[in-house]
């Protein structure tokens, strides 16, 4: 029933996932979430941040930000990391997700999407084909609208652990 909104899989932090490894495996673009999954709602690019997309991008990875936030928001945050990105993109619509494929130059099979939220960042990678890695938010402070969210969200995981127990 839920199998939809399921992750690939589900990890603390985005920037714990073995990037080194989904290299060897031929992945070659990885789409990411902003708010929550690398830095806490509306912050700008820590020094971690930072590092960590240089590191990626020394990999041999291509990367965009895909982000439902207005540009100047997105912005921000990408002119300390600069990679590709999009705002306003309607997450969970595939487009976006299509979208950032087209500009860093991959497609579905090569192309792993990481965010921090099942409704919008996941599902929306599930619907393009995408390999999904869904990670723990970083800071409890979020809107209202996404509280709520979180809540819905917990069932769906609680449906997910038990498969994945399976």
């Amino acid at each position: 029933m839920f199998q939809k909104f399921y992750p690939g899989e589900y990890v603390d932090s985005a920037y714990g996932i073995d990037f080194e490894q989904l290299y060897r495996e031929g992945y070659r673009g990885v789409i990411f979430d902003i708010d929550n999954t690398l830095v806490p709602h509306g912050a700008p690019a820590d020094e971690r941040a930072k590092k960590f997309f240089i590191h990626l991008k020394k990999l041999g990875f291509s990367c965009c930000l895909l982000s439902n936030n207005r540009e100047p928001r997105v912005k921000m945050f990408n002119d300390e990391v600069k990679v590709q990105y999009i705002f306003k993109a309607g997450k969970p619509k595939r487009s976006g997700y299509e979208r950032a494929m087209s500009l860093m130059g991959t497609d579905r099979k090569i192309t792993l999407f990481v965010g921090d939220q099942i409704f919008t960042d996941v599902y929306g990678a599930n619907r393009a084909g995408l390999r999904t890695i869904l990670v723990k938010p970083i800071h409890p402070k979020e809107e209202i609208q996404i509280v709520l969210k979180r809540y819905l969200e917990k069932i769906v995981l609680f449906f997910y652990r038990r498969q994945c127990r399976k």
